[in-house]
């Protein structure tokens, strides 16, 4: 069978276009394989907000500890978060080798400060030099030859939010020329959507960012692959629906003592499906092969 890298490539390859929802989780990240996507992605801003810490505050081992979970339970890929590979190049590329040691298909490293800032999630950019970007890439590339060949290196960057797509696609370009597989950056609007996958060298991975409140454009899939991008990134679908839904049952529950937003037949439903995911049928199979024939009944 071949490896989650080398499913990823074969993916890319083929010209698949990847929708690929953000998980924090091994059974979500289930729910997203059974609905028949190719791949999937674990977010920084998923992982740090199931976490209570926010992305900045997320270390290199949390983040690599939470998409080894998921990936060791799917047998799609998955792509990750590695932030700015939390440090400098020499840090970048332990980074890209522990993601590899865990099984990811691939990861994107961006140009913001290490550490982080919060104030990244008000949309301040704190882009990092363009060559000390493209130092990162090559040396994040130089690991993924060093170690596997068909892990995938996304180059992402952030200048486009503040500085526009020209400096935005030139850093991408020089991402290319030092080994990158793909690039990733932040159109403000339409225009720039439309033009980044024509100005860079590189496929292109669109975020969308659901709730962003900087007026990211919201596209549908369709309107994607007819600009010309190779993948989408649902960055916080998953979490902010489970939220939202979880909230308002919350609300009703404390205040009423019942919830009436779904009936009995649909939570039966809903555990036989959850047991499905995880396997129960196969684990009650075992034991009645082992212990349960072997044991007295009480």
């Amino acid at each position: 069978m071949p490896s989650h890298a080398a499913a990823l490539r074969a993916l890319l390859s083929a010209r698949t276009f990847l929708h690929m929802p953000s998980v924090y989780d091994p059974l979500g990240a289930r729910l997203v394989q059974a609905a028949g996507f190719e791949a999937t992605y674990v977010g920084g801003y998923v992982s740090g907000a199931s976490r209570v810490v926010s992305e900045p505050l997320l270390t290199m081992t949390e983040q690599v500890a939470i998409a080894e979970e998921v990936a060791a339970k799917i047998r799609i890929p998955v792509v990750a978060d590695a932030g700015a590979g939390f440090g400098e190049p020499l840090h970048t590329r332990r980074t890209v080798r522990e993601f590899i040691r865990a099984g990811i298909a691939g990861v994107h490293i961006e140009d913001q400060l290490f550490p982080k800032r919060a104030h990244y999630h008000k949309y301040q950019v704190h882009g990092i030099p363009a060559e000390e970007f493209a130092m990162k890439i090559r040396h994040a590339c130089r690991e993924r030859d060093a170690v596997d060949k068909d892990f995938v290196v996304i180059a992402r960057t952030d200048v486009c939010r503040e500085f526009g797509l020209a400096p935005a696609a030139e850093r991408l370009n020089r991402a290319a020329d030092e080994g990158a597989d793909m690039g990733l950056l932040f159109p403000r609007n339409r225009d720039e959507a439309e033009r980044a996958p024509r100005d860079c060298r590189l496929p292109l991975v669109y975020v969308m960012s659901r709730g962003n409140r900087d007026g990211r454009p919201i596209f549908t899939i369709n309107e994607l692959k007819e600009m010309g991008y190779a993948a989408c990134i649902d960055a916080q679908i998953m979490l902010l629906t489970a939220f939202e839904a979880n909230r308002r049952m919350l609300a009703e529950l404390r205040a009423t003592g019942a919830w009436s937003g779904d009936s009995e037949a649909t939570f039966v439903g809903a555990r036989k499906a959850i047991e499905d995911l995880i396997g129960l049928d196969d684990m009650y199979a075992i034991e009645e092969e082992t212990v349960e024939t072997a044991s007295p009944r009480r």
